[in-house]
């Protein structure tokens, strides 16, 4: 006899229903976090922030997964930071842990007893630690400088065993600590890029000065000149464009489009005149600039929409470069 087969639609909303009720007890649970914060989370922070070594992130089993993250995040962002594996710390790898270091332990119970000896390393040597507990009587609570609690929460799994909860938490609050640290230590977006030279992330936080193009390579006119010649500079560059510059400043840009709006009828500029105009009066007013130590990413933001050429101008608007919407796309910035 075949038994008949599940309905895959009843099981698909059956998971959207398991997925949601996760999602909100831990949500839930955040904003019980956010509430429950107090001086002690300040406290943390500055003991974090007065080591002149390094920051050492340790937990066991899925607490140690949270802190490798917690770790990373931090070291890419003006905090140096490592993890240590607590297990490995009780064999060899409290040689890791230096004078100027500060200890940052996570335990949702409070009692992992692999974080014994590297407490007991931080207690010997006078070494600041931070505990990430759940647990406020606990011994990790108890041992360390200040101890952040985490609030009695659900875990999403049903059986209220796997670490679901509370390890979104642990990994909400290593994430507020990072930027708390990010914040008291004015960590720029330049200085992000030098912990972040490759990939995309890389190239939005370049300069415009790495993409745009110098020199010669600037199609650039007076405002004087007739349009017949501006054409012709126009095309000498590969840009569609061209820079009016008076009195060394960028006063107005022509573009293809320019010169079709100038082509429509009824326009001042009738078909058999346009060559005989000057740029002045066919170009665009004051255009859309940006200078040359701005972010990649924000000239991609200055250029959203219909721009695909923008100038680059220093503080007395004299044109330094051209940037295209081509470079940037080619070094991956958008």
């Amino acid at each position: 006899m075949d038994l008949p087969l599940p309905d895959t639609a009843l099981l698909a909303a059956d998971d959207l229903a398991v997925a949601r009720r996760v999602l909100a007890l831990e949500a839930e649970a955040l904003v019980l976090l956010a509430a429950g914060l107090d001086a002690r989370f300040g406290a943390a922070v500055t003991l974090l922030a007065g080591a002149s070594g390094r920051v050492v992130v340790s937990g066991m089993g899925k607490s140690g997964h949270v802190a490798r993250k917690i770790a990373a995040t931090m070291a890419s962002t003006g905090t140096p930071a490592l993890f240590v594996h607590p297990a490995e710390a009780s064999h060899g790898d409290l040689g890791m842990i230096m004078a100027g270091d500060a200890v940052l332990a996570l335990s949702n119970s409070g009692e992992t007893p692999e974080l014994a000896d590297l407490v007991a390393h931080t207690r010997r040597f006078g070494l600041p630690l931070v505990g990430i507990v759940g647990r406020d009587e606990s011994t990790l609570a108890r041992a360390a400088d200040v101890a952040l609690v985490l609030p009695r929460a659900q875990e999403a799994c049903p059986n209220g065993l796997a670490p679901t909860t509370s390890t979104t938490l642990q990994m909400a609050l290593g994430d507020a600590l990072a930027v708390a640290l990010l914040t008291r230590k004015g960590f720029s977006a330049a200085d992000f890029r030098v912990f972040h030279p490759g990939g995309k992330l890389g190239a939005k936080l370049s300069r415009v000065r790495e993409f745009m193009h110098a020199g010669d390579e600037m199609p650039l006119a007076g405002p004087d000149m007739r349009m017949d010649a501006a054409m012709v500079a126009m095309t000498a560059k590969r840009f569609g464009c061209l820079g009016i510059v008076q009195h060394g400043a960028l006063v107005g840009i022509i573009t293809d489009g320019d010169l079709r709006r100038a082509l429509q009828p009824g326009q001042a500029a009738p078909r058999h005149g346009l060559l005989n105009l000057t740029t002045a009066e066919v170009m665009t007013h004051n255009p859309r600039t940006i200078g040359p130590d701005a972010l990649a990413a924000e000239a991609l933001h200055v250029m959203a929409g219909r721009i695909t050429t923008l100038f680059v101008v220093d503080a007395d608007r004299r044109p330094v470069g051209i940037l295209h919407l081509h470079d940037l796309l080619r070094a991956g910035v958008a």
